[in-house]
């Protein structure tokens, strides 16, 4: 391992702060294989739970890439940096035992390149959810995503997956899995919800070992020439324009649960430097999903080779700048007083000076 890439979350270490989201792109064996030979240091596995309907739901996906002028552009694996991408998914396909038998495949392949392939699982009948989790954990896991942030949720068929957006229910469901396995438990949380900080604490008070901040908006764009929906429904939406975001959701959570507590960032990484973005705002890890998604395996390897860079220019470490933005964070009343300093930023014709 190169000791200035490596991080940690809990009691797991990774070999770079890299993760390859899930995604259509890993809903196969090779799409795993292929984040795992481009550098990711885990690999997140394409979410099931028992729900026949949000296993179809899959066959009903699509999807549109849109620049800043809401067009739509080429799915050609060359996106635009302004590029988001907007659309309607499903979980896996596959029957809950043939996924089973490709994680055990996959990890012990993640092992010979010191990563970790992680099975993600969204709660639809929560018993059966937690009888799923133990199975994992008996097939090898050594890591559990529990995804409660299913940003398709409300569009779904009713319980097909979970949306949560009170701390309490979050706190709720991670004892009962928390309760049901021993393996660390990495929960993903939404950020449609009115306080994000009060979903993190429940996460970790109901015994979660990281949090990941966090799922895709909803989102609905008109097509202006057709006057129809564009992919003619409401979808998830996400890109550039949500990093920010994101990041203060990884600033609260960091000063509500404190600097030791690991938080993943997700949801806004592009660029190169997105990760070192993250991780100046607090998350020990970024997993990258739609951009790998839309711009290939090759997106995993040039932000790994990217972060080592900066690491190296800066000589420092991956883990010495986690939160080292986020702890520099100032109130609006702690700024400078600067009258009339506003001026210089209003159009001709706007001031009277």
């Amino acid at each position: 391992m190169n000791a200035r890439m490596t991080t940690e979350l809990g009691a797991i270490e990774l070999k770079n702060p890299v993760m390859c989201g899930s995604g259509e792109m890993v809903i196969d064996e090779a799409g795993i294989r292929s984040a795992l030979e481009a550098g990711a240091a885990a690999v997140f596995m394409k979410s099931t739970n028992e729900s026949d309907v949000a296993r179809a739901q899959l066959a009903r996906s699509d999807y549109a890439l849109l620049d800043s002028e809401w067009r739509e552009v080429d799915w050609d694996f060359r996106p635009p940096p302004d590029a988001s991408l907007f659309c309607r998914s499903g979980l896996t396909p596959q029957p809950f035992d043939a996924w089973l038998e490709m994680l055990a495949t996959t990890d012990a392949y993640a092992r010979e390149h010191d990563a970790f392939v992680i099975p993600s699982l969204i709660p639809a009948d929560l018993d059966t959810a937690i009888t799923y989790a133990r199975r994992t954990e008996e097939a090898g896991a050594r890591v559990l995503e529990l995804n409660v942030a299913a940003s398709h949720a409300d569009e779904a068929s009713q319980g097909a997956l979970t949306l949560e957006r009170s701390g309490d229910g979050v706190k709720r469901i991670l004892s009962r899995f928390r309760e049901a396995i021993d393996i660390p438990i990495w929960v993903k949380l939404t950020g449609q919800s009115g306080n994000v900080t009060e979903l993190a604490k429940g996460a970790r008070d109901g015994g979660a070992d990281a949090v990941t901040l966090a799922g895709r908006f909803m989102a609905f764009v008109p097509d202006v020439e057709t006057m129809r929906p564009v992919l003619g429904t409401h979808a998830g939406f996400g890109g550039p324009w949500a990093l920010p975001i994101t990041c203060r959701f990884l600033v609260e959570a960091r000063k509500e649960l404190g600097a030791s507590f690991p938080l993943i960032g997700t949801n806004g990484a592009r660029s190169r430097l997105d990760v070192i973005r993250f991780l100046l705002s607090g998350a020990s890890a970024v997993q990258m999903t739609s951009a790998v998604f839309a711009g290939g395996f090759g997106v995993l390897r040039g932000s790994i080779d990217a972060v080592d860079r900066y690491l190296e220019e800066h000589a420092t470490e991956a883990s010495a700048i986690v939160g080292a933005a986020a702890d520099r964070v100032a109130t609006y009343a702690e700024q400078e007083e600067r009258p009339g300093y506003w001026r210089k930023f209003v159009p001709e014709g706007s001031s009277d000076a």
